[in-house]
């Protein structure tokens, strides 16, 4: 812990490397990495958590370094997480999504940071959240993470981020897949990307039907449905402006109480997972579980120690 704390103080303060250098631990698991973060949530400066999602190759991150620019017009300085698929067999990634933000390499007040997902459903790294606090301690605001191209069921960011904003494109597919996905039930902000193709606004007019006949699924207010052209910032200001907007929304109690019970639960789960595995008896009940002797339920309880 005595070498991550100094890199938190100098992130806090502005220091470009520190704060790099403190990713790079976090991500890799260093020790102290628990030990700090009390400190690192306390340090937090209440930045926008901004989540961008979608199926691949929707221009996420294209859209990502548009709003950028949008908000550096602003005065804003923006912090960047953008996960990228990690090979299944070498555990590696390409960090592609950075080289569609070379735009703002040279920007000081904006810090984009690609992380490997490394296996980790839902489309994020497991040390997301964690980066995207140190970031806020930073003063970067908003926080905007990027997630994997996201398919069916791969809606964490939405436990994570404030604002989800799904992203689709024209020619996205039948409307019954659009549901199937669970995207849009996790949306705060919708958009139509490429919209300078043709079947743009018919794709956005589908959309708002769908989101108009899915009766109770949807029980909270609508998202609002835009159409943007990432290439050339046409609708982008609009979609920043949507962003911004929802801010206050997000974090009314009940939504607050509904992350924090998200955050909990996480957390819960993969400490009890480690004390799991951890446990004297893992490897006898592994055993146990393989040959038939106990049932996973009953052996996952007596490992947390509901069942003697």
């Amino acid at each position: 812990m005595t070498d991550l704390v100094p890199l938190l103080a100098g992130a806090v303060a502005g220091e470009r490397r520190a704060l790099a250098r403190l990713l790079t631990a976090i991500e890799g698991g260093a020790d102290g990495v628990r030990e700090l973060i009390p400190s690192l949530f306390a340090a937090s400066r209440g930045a926008h958590l901004v989540g961008i999602t979608g199926p691949p190759g929707s221009g996420k991150s294209t859209l990502v370094n548009a709003l950028a620019t949008v908000w550096r017009r602003r005065g804003r300085r923006v912090g960047i997480l953008a996960v990228d698929p990690s090979s299944p067999f070498t555990g590696g990634a390409i960090m592609g999504d950075r080289i569609r933000m070379m735009e703002h390499a040279g920007d000081l007040d904006v810090f984009v940071r690609s992380m490997a997902s490394r296996g980790e459903l839902g489309g994020l790294a497991g040390t997301t959240w964690i980066a995207a606090a140190v970031l806020d301690a930073a003063g970067y605001d908003p926080v905007v993470v990027e997630t994997v191209g996201a398919g069916q069921s791969e809606v964490e960011i939405a436990r994570l981020a404030e604002t989800t904003v799904v992203v689709e494109v024209p020619e996205m597919g039948d409307e019954v897949q659009a549901i199937k996905a669970g995207l849009l039930e996790v949306a705060d902000v919708i958009v139509v990307n490429k919209g300078d193709r043709p079947g743009a606004e018919l794709a956005a007019r589908q959309l708002r039907a769908m989101l108009s006949s899915v009766g109770g699924r949807i029980t909270r207010q609508p998202p609002a449905i835009l159409t943007t052209t990432a290439l050339d910032g046409a609708g982008v200001d609009a979609l920043a402006d949507a962003i911004d907007a929802h801010r206050a929304a997000a974090r009314a109690p009940d939504q607050a109480m509904q992350r924090a019970r998200n955050q909990l639960r996480r957390a819960a789960a993969e400490i009890g997972v480690r004390a799991a595995t951890a446990h004297p008896e893992w490897e006898e009940l592994v055993e146990a579980v393989a040959e038939r002797r106990v049932d996973p339920v009953t052996a996952a309880e007596r490992l947390v120690g509901l069942r003697s």
